[in-house]
């Protein structure tokens, strides 16, 4: 049976622990792989961070002021782990807003950095006052989910661009396990971004995400495309 839940869908990524889900090609020659259970890691850590720091449930609205990103999946699943809402910026207030831009968030804001290098150990510049530094933070959280508030499936999920309940998130599983090749858009795109990789997920597959730099310089350059595909073992574009 499909995942209906993304608790769900932890559960069914972790079946096979070692197999890759997420693997991004970033800037000068970044690659993360996260595997199914280095994912489920990431995403409890988080999860517990926005429980326990920000009583995260159904009902809390979670900004996510990102671009298409590895890390930005891993907010994402968290966020809707704890049964909470993604909310696009701009789009009414919100009770957390997670960015890699803090220096122009509200004085209001109850903010989390979030630094985009994977071998960032800090955020890189100053943070506003009561800001959470997630580089630092998110790793001190425990690797199991601990009380999270009942889900309810009504609540929302995505607001904004896109509005989505808890039990419509999951309603468009991809057909077949592919091993997908998507390019990562901006910020302004990134619910759409979201949904493709949380349908592949869903049908069991994975995704391989290529920053906006990285899929022009792969656009100009076919052999290295081809190269990339065939490591992958790419079997579909998104």
């Amino acid at each position: 049976m499909p995942p209906t839940t993304v608790a769900d869908l932890l559960t069914l990524l972790v079946r096979e622990p070692g197999r890759p889900r997420v693997t991004w090609y970033g800037d000068d020659g970044e690659r993360v792989e996260l595997s199914g259970a280095v994912l489920g890691n990431w995403v409890s850590k988080t999860t517990n961070l926005l429980v326990e720091e920000f009583d995260a449930g159904p009902g809390t609205r979670v900004a996510l002021d990102l671009p298409g990103h590895w890390r930005t999946v891993v907010w994402a699943l968290a966020v809707w782990r704890a049964g909470a809402c993604v909310v696009s910026p701009g789009a009414g207030p919100v009770d957390v807003l997670v960015t890699d831009s803090p220096a122009g968030a509200s004085a209001r804001d109850q903010v989390v950095a979030v630094a985009l290098p994977a071998l960032a150990r800090s955020f890189p510049d100053p943070l506003p006052p009561g800001a959470i530094d997630a580089a630092g933070a998110v790793m001190t959280y425990g690797d199991v989910i601990g009380w999270t508030a009942p889900l309810d499936p009504s609540a929302a999920a995505l607001d904004g661009v896109v509005t989505r309940s808890h039990a419509d998130l999951l309603t468009d599983p991809a057909a077949e396990a592919d091993r997908v090749l998507r390019a990562a858009g901006p910020r302004s795109e990134v619910v759409a971004f979201l949904l493709d990789v949380l349908a592949v997920l869903a049908g069991d597959g994975s995704v391989v995400l290529t920053s906006p730099a990285t899929t022009a310089e792969l656009a100009d350059d076919a052999p290295r495309r081809d190269r990339l595909v065939a490591s992958e073992r790419v079997t579909a574009a998104g």
